[in-house]
């Protein structure tokens, strides 16, 4: 299921002309299934995409898009499941949680949505910024735009003159810092000239490069599909990543000592399985000069050791999270098994930037 916010807009893209309609959350009081800043769109038949419940509020809000399509007119729209003799919606959670429908105009630019579309498909990250209008006022009155990251993931760092020259590693640990401060910022409003606005904090996908195209690296790109992630796999041997066998993902045939740095920089997190000592070795010293969040290496802890004596680098070389052996202890020993503990690590550490193994006690931590 396709709910990251590009898939979203990739599919109302394909017909921008037809009248649909934004609902976001504005705000939550207490649990919710999803938080502030979550959106979801409708066309005028009722199709949607994306989700703000766990399916409990969506035909409701179908309702109302509805009615926000004919009348063009906005609604401000609030589920109340705090009180538990109210079974009007059988909701589950427990919290309040407000919703704002709008309806999609040539009026309102529709919302700014041509222009996010093309900055998230680009790679690039900042906020979605969304005036909050008032309930039953004009939808041509409302406004939305995107707003770049000061401190984008993978831009370059340049000091001051006035700052010490900063060496390689250096740079890179004042840039990753940069990138968790970005990513630590959470949807709120703001006011500007005296209107209250949503900033609603967006990127494109996770990027997950899996080094190995062999069958137990096809359930790791499968799953990494469903969350919505974009997936390249790096394997120059003919009999490996074949596109068939990863339709998902992007392919990629050149040789690891030719690999571009450039290549390599667009990645969140990458997975080194190729199962060749040479191999790993050539993938862990292409990865290295990168500020790449989550590096995995596959295999046990003396064959991690090999590989690190062949590369001549050691886990202190690389900025990001390095994982070897790969993954949390799960159990089981089957390829989904593996790409699952491998893939619930790597979720963990993007999320809630985790730097080092002694801070994975945090992924205990999930929901809030």
């Amino acid at each position: 299921m396709a709910h990251h916010l590009l898939s979203l807009l990739d599919s109302w893209a394909e017909k921008p002309q037809l009248e649909w309609a934004l609902a976001v959350i504005t705000s939550v009081e207490g649990s919710s299934y999803r938080k502030a800043g979550a959106i979801m769109l409708f066309d005028p038949l009722g199709k949607t995409l994306g989700m703000l419940s766990g399916g409990c509020l969506e035909a409701d809000l179908r309702r109302h898009a509805q009615d926000a399509i004919q009348t063009q007119r906005i609604a401000h729209i609030t589920y109340d499941a705090t009180d538990e003799n109210d079974t009007s919606y059988q909701l589950g959670c427990g919290g309040l949680v407000n919703i704002m429908m709008v309806p999609l105009l040539a009026d309102n630019q529709y919302l700014g949505l041509p222009e996010l579309h093309q900055q998230l498909t680009r790679g690039n990250q900042g906020h979605y910024q969304l005036s909050l209008n008032d309930h039953k006022s004009h939808a041509g009155e409302m406004s939305g735009k995107f707003i770049a990251s000061n401190a984008a993931k993978h831009d370059s760092f340049e000091p001051s003159s006035k700052t010490q020259p900063l060496t390689k590693q250096s740079a890179k640990q004042v840039t990753k810092q940069l990138t968790k401060q970005s990513a630590k910022q959470i949807t709120k409003r703001v006011v500007l000239d005296g209107q209250d606005y949503l900033s609603v904090p967006v990127r494109a996908p996770y990027h997950l490069g899996i080094f190995g195209g062999g069958l137990d690296a096809q359930p790791l790109a499968a799953i990494a599909a469903e969350l919505d992630w974009k997936i390249t796999v790096f394997d120059s041997r003919s009999a490996y990543a074949r596109s068939y066998d990863f339709p998902a993902a992007k392919i990629n045939k050149t040789p690891l000592t030719q690999l571009k740095t450039e290549e390599l920089t667009q990645l969140d997190a990458a997975v080194v399985m190729n199962h060749n000592l040479d191999l790993d070795c050539d993938a862990l010293k292409a990865l290295q000069p990168t500020n790449i969040d989550y590096i995995a290496l596959l295999g046990p802890g003396h064959r991690r050791d090999k590989v690190f004596g062949l590369a001549e680098l050691t886990e202190q070389d690389f900025s990001g999270f390095f994982s070897a052996p790969a993954g949390l202890a799960l159990g089981g020993e089957l390829p989904s098994s593996v790409a699952l503990s491998i893939l619930s690590q790597c979720h963990g550490v993007l999320h809630h930037r985790i730097g080092k193994q002694a801070e994975l006690s945090r992924l205990d931590k999930v929901m809030s």
